[in-house]
């Protein structure tokens, strides 16, 4: 018999009773999705309405029966068949492969051990074990078990049934930011060199990339730790007061048959993590950072990649798919004005426009910031059986604009950018003219296009730009723009843009006053 305690579900999201305590959320028998009313939801008619996870959104549609109860779920709240959406088809939160998802920690979709079967769950321990081993023995740093991992151990004896990861700490010896970066800089060579796929995430963490036999990839954070000036900075914004000894010498610690090493006091560990109330399970927990450490940690160690999570989950999901794939009417716009110089497609996406230009055999470097994104490229550009050259680069992060500016000041290349600009915070944009003043020779010409206006809350991902703040930047950097229109255009899925901005810039060896050619 369906269950409904004052509980109403629809497309806007959930309407439950106000309260403090998580409630799980499960579709078609699966776990999807916590939350906690008061700190999630907003007050509305009846109760407090929580609004779908935005990574929940492209899957809800169709028929299926949604489940609601509290933490341990004893108590249920709603239990009855929704129609979602349009209604039709089977409601249910899956990968292409039909795989189950559920939001992790984080707020990104992803494959939950629940939903892991056994030999799987070994492959993940044994690697997780497998990595410890050679962050000790080659990458010269002594790593524990950390976060939702060690939590699982102590608190349950296994793996944390909606966790989707695991994660290793080393506490550093070094007490300045500098030589933190330098460390976990040496590390990563050492573990790409021992075989392992790395992913840098900052200045101070890293994951490792583990295949596993199920065909996904299992994601091992390693994150620095260490004391400044008697405070305990762990990555992940973890900042307060833990003592060395409470992390060192390592205890061991058990979980599903494999032994770890884990902080000398585990409980300590937890409580300095989770807070006192460690020892309740709450799926739907969220850290409450201290504004100044994480603050102090974005500006020692971190860069600022606070959307990358976001890009990669566009370019997995659905909403990929509302991206034409023929070339914008920008790149067209742009391939008569380009001789026979390369181009290098900054912030490429889906590559729609880079594929474009190396179909007729031109050179072409497609570049994102988003593995996802370059993934996708890659596949394509293989299909289409043409030549695209696909790379990372991370503006907002200096070591990355300069080995960039460095490669294509060697090879000069034409730069194409669009919609870029809107995707930048104001350091980022900054490095971007950095990297054009480094690459751009007489004869190579910055392109781009962007949405023009000024920024507001309900942008998306891609965000406007006042005109005058890129032309400003452009001249600051030594550019000189050589033209400039605004007008009606197209925004990143080809969809009408009342104020789309057209720029063409140049970096010459010798910048003279220029004016703009600008049409209104």
């Amino acid at each position: 018999m369906p269950v409904a305690v004052g509980v109403v579900v629809s497309d806007d999201g959930l309407l439950v009773p106000p309260g403090e305590a998580p409630l799980v959320v499960e579709i078609d028998g699966h776990y999807v999705w916590s939350l906690t009313p008061l700190r999630d939801g907003r007050p509305a008619a009846g109760g407090v309405l929580v609004p779908w996870p935005g990574v929940l959104r492209p899957h809800l549609s169709g028929r299926g029966r949604v489940r609601v109860t509290d933490a341990a779920g004893d108590d249920v709240l709603y239990d009855d068949e929704v129609g979602l959406g349009a209604g039709e088809g089977t409601l249910a939160v899956v990968d292409a492969a039909g795989h189950r998802l559920s939001v992790d920690k984080v707020g990104h979709l992803a494959r939950s051990f629940a939903a892991t079967d056994e030999g799987v769950r070994d492959e993940i321990l044994a690697g997780t074990r497998r990595a410890i081993d050679d962050l000790r023995e080659h990458a010269g740093v002594a790593a524990y078990l950390n976060y939702g991992a060690l939590l699982g151990a102590v608190r349950e004896g296994r793996m944390l049934a909606h966790d989707s990861d695991t994660d290793l700490c080393y506490l550093s010896e070094h007490t300045s930011p500098a030589d933190i970066v330098l460390e976990s800089y040496r590390i990563t060579r050492a573990m790409r060199a021992r075989g392992w796929r790395v992913l840098r995430m900052s200045g101070g963490d890293v994951k490792l990339l583990l295949p596993l036999s199920d065909g996904r990839v299992c994601h091992i954070d390693v994150f620095s730790a260490f004391h400044i000036d008697g405070t305990f900075y762990q990555f992940g914004n973890r900042s307060g007061r833990l003592p060395r000894a409470a992390i060192e010498p390592f205890s061991t610690i058990t979980l599903h048959g494999h032994e770890f090493p884990a902080p000398r006091d585990p409980e300590a560990m937890l409580a300095f993590l989770y807070g006192p109330g460690w020892r309740s399970p709450d799926p739907s927990f969220k850290y409450a950072d201290p504004p100044a450490g994480v603050r102090r940690l974005d500006g020692w160690l971190r860069g600022f990649r606070t959307e990358m999570g976001r890009w990669t989950e566009f370019h997995n999901g659905p909403r990929r798919a509302a991206v034409p794939r023929t070339p914008s009417s920008f790149a067209q716009w742009v391939e008569p004005q380009l001789g026979s110089l390369p181009v290098a497609d900054l912030g490429t996406g889906t590559g729609r426009d880079a594929i474009w230009f190396a179909s007729s055999g031109r050179r072409v470097a497609a570049l994102d910031f988003s593995r996802g994104s370059l993934g996708v490229v890659r596949r394509r550009a293989r299909r289409r059986d043409v030549e695209v050259g696909v790379d990372q680069l991370i503006l907002g992060e200096l070591r990355s604009t300069l080995l960039h500016g460095t490669r294509l000041a060697r090879d000069p290349h034409h730069l194409h950018a669009r919609h870029l600009v809107g995707c930048l915070d104001p350091a980022a944009l900054d490095q971007l003219w950095l990297l054009a003043r480094m690459a751009l020779r007489p004869g190579g010409r910055l392109f781009l296009e962007f949405a023009a206006g000024e920024p507001s809350a309900t942008d998306g991902l891609v965000r406007r730009t006042p005109i005058e703040v890129v032309r400003r930047g452009i001249e600051a950097s030594g550019g000189l723009v050589e033209s400039l229109t605004t007008g009606p255009g197209e925004d990143m899925f080809d969809l009408p843009d009342p104020a789309v901005c057209r720029i063409r810039a140049a970096w010459p060896a010798t910048a003279a006053a220029h004016d703009p050619k600008e049409t209104p």
